[in-house]
């Protein structure tokens, strides 16, 4: 069979079962799919590198994808847990929106100012939780290369944040002017 399309459906349909059943032992069902659907992505790119025996390799493809789910699970927890205890019962009570909505503002026209390679440096590290190893690797760049390019990013976000936070504070021309009269 050439048809890779027909491959990977005859694939499907033989061991979803399979590995949906082995995933759902270890997770709720919503979970369980999303880790089945990330397995068979695997399988699809790797179609044409798959091993004689497919069903022990799917298995090991969906332990790892359990194992990022967890670990994900586990670093969300623990900023969940770091923000509730840096965070006081008066600060949930007076929390006010509008200044979220204000820092959230600043917070992305800081990144849009941005370079596109400080960007992607500061989301492989924080959004996706990748080590430098791994980042460096995605970029293609040296390990060191991708900590300087990561420490560059931060920097000058840093600055980009103190210039927004330095005009929101600062009066608008006029607009004394304009309230006087």
């Amino acid at each position: 069979m050439d048809d890779p399309e027909e491959r990977f459906t005859m694939l499907y349909d033989r061991y979803y079962r399979n590995v949906l059943g082995y995933v759902l032992l270890r997770v709720e069902q919503n979970v369980a799919e999303d880790v089945c659907s990330e397995t068979f992505l695997v399988a699809w790119r790797r179609l044409d590198d798959l091993p004689e025996q497919v069903l022990p390799w799917l298995l090991g493809v969906a332990r790892n994808k359990l194992a990022k789910h967890r670990e994900v699970r586990h670093r969300r927890t623990g900023l969940v847990e770091r923000i509730a205890a840096l965070t006081s019962e008066r600060e949930h009570v007076a929390w006010d929106v509008a200044e979220h909505v204000v820092d959230r503002e600043q917070a992305i026209s800081a990144l849009r100012a941005l370079p596109e390679k400080d960007v992607e440096a500061m989301i492989l590290a924080t959004w996706y939780g990748l080590t430098p190893d791994q980042a460096a690797t995605v970029v293609g760049c040296s390990v060191r290369a991708f900590n300087v390019r990561l420490h560059r990013a931060r920097k000058r976000l840093t600055g980009r944040l103190h210039q927004e936070a330095g005009a929101a504070r600062r009066p608008v021309r006029g607009t004394r002017f304009a309230e006087e009269s």
